[in-house]
């Protein structure tokens, strides 16, 4: 029997007006949920198309395709559920307060009108979800946002399907969320500065001596943006993106958003309490596909590797979820999410900008960041209007291993 969604299905995208465009629409979504069915039915499983589909605009559409999808992003067998532990957790675990105390602020999460006596049975069932993972996997330390994360799983997929993937994210892309100290997410964060210095020195330069750091990024980066966004469908948006690319994915989309924001940043006194106080209040009205476009094309043109030498500050940052990221891809067998996001840029460029890099640092004049600047902005429209169409995705991909 499926599994019925606590918050019920529906589409993600925005609702269009105009009878033309609203058939448009429909019969582009009618393609795009047959292409994912094929996907799913193929022997085996096209795991790369699902990864297209989840990229592409509008996500996976609906919680009843997630529950189908999500698993095979994952590689979680559903056939086979978590067992269930025999001890009284709630009365062993160190973190059952912690979690108690988040799990009862939690109720912004939940969708509004929800009978109160269902509402409490889910977090009833999203204690129970942290607390097993805990008790299963003692390497794993709970933080708090951990459940924002958890309750988006819960109430898509239900408790048994969401325990299973939740203990595989959090093995895998929550990994360095999960350490006994926050060394490893601050590695993370700082990738935030180096990606926007690249795209935009003086909006950098400004924030640098503003003072200003990555800890107004913090709740966005372990909480998957779910702590900070009102709009389920955006959060759920968001999920079928960062769980068809890599684990850095997230901050790659934070840092579009302060892109996004570039002038409101730079017309900000400049010091740390209002920069930010403005970069902490995260608009919920953001362009979401074309930052999830820009986010890609970033990720490609300026990937982890290449951001490595300014992003590390902690030598024991080795073990972070990039590199345990290889493990989870080579043992899943199947394409390396970053490719489609590759193989979609290449297919933007002309051939002869192929063979050379596509943005260099723009550190020389005023009209070389003006010139990388609109370069980046075109990519993401462009980005955008190629997957209007999850038909217009090419057929063929190659595995490769992230440089």
């Amino acid at each position: 029997m499926a599994v019925r969604s606590a918050r019920g299905d529906g589409p993600t995208s925005g609702r269009w007006d105009g009878g033309a465009e609203k058939a448009d629409f429909n019969a582009k979504r009618k393609r795009k949920v047959a292409e994912i069915y094929q996907a799913l039915n193929s022997e085996p499983t096209d795991v790369a198309a699902l990864r297209r589909m989840a990229i592409s605009e509008g996500g996976l559409l609906t919680d009843e395709i997630r529950r189908k999808v999500w698993p095979k992003l994952l590689n979680v067998n559903t056939s086979d559920p978590p067992p269930i532990s025999g001890k009284n957790l709630r009365q062993m675990s160190k973190d059952y307060q912690q979690v108690l105390l988040d799990v009862r602020r939690s109720l912004r999460r939940f969708p509004p009108g929800m009978p109160e006596e269902q509402r409490e049975g889910l977090q009833e069932e999203l204690i129970d979800i942290i607390l097993l993972i805990l008790e299963r996997n003692p390497q794993l330390h709970y933080y708090q946002g951990y459940h924002d994360i958890v309750v988006t799983f819960l109430l898509v997929l239900g408790e048994r399907l969401a325990t299973s993937l939740v203990e595989k994210l959090s093995t895998h892309h929550l990994r360095d969320f999960m350490d006994p100290t926050m060394d490893n997410t601050k590695h993370i964060l700082n990738y935030l500065m180096p990606i926007i210095d690249q795209v935009n020195p003086e909006l950098h330069d400004f924030m640098q001596s503003a003072e200003v750091g990555t800890i107004f990024a913090l709740s966005w980066l372990i909480t998957w943006f779910g702590h900070v966004l009102s709009d389920f469908r955006h959060v759920v948006r968001l999920y079928d993106f960062f769980l068809a690319c890599h684990p850095l994915m997230p901050i790659y989309f934070a840092a579009v958003i302060v892109l996004y924001r570039e002038q409101e940043v730079l017309d900000c006194d400049c010091d740390m309490a209002s920069v930010h106080h403005l970069l902490s209040q995260i608009p919920q009205d953001l362009p979401y596909e074309t930052l999830i476009s820009r986010a890609g094309d970033l990720f490609v043109q300026f990937p982890p590797s290449e951001l490595a030498r300014e992003a590390a500050a902690q030598p024991q940052a080795e073990k972070t979820a990039a590199s345990t990221f290889k493990d989870f891809e080579l043992a899943s067998a199947q394409q390396r999410p970053d490719m489609v996001l590759r193989q979609r840029f290449r297919g933007l460029l002309r051939p002869d900008e192929r063979t050379k890099d596509v943005l260099t640092k723009p550190r020389t004049n005023r009209f070389v960041k003006l010139a990388v600047m609109g370069l980046t902005v075109a990519l993401g429209a462009a980005a955008l209007a190629v997957v209007k169409s999850a038909l217009e995705w090419a057929p063929k991909f190659q595995l490769q291993l992230f440089p």
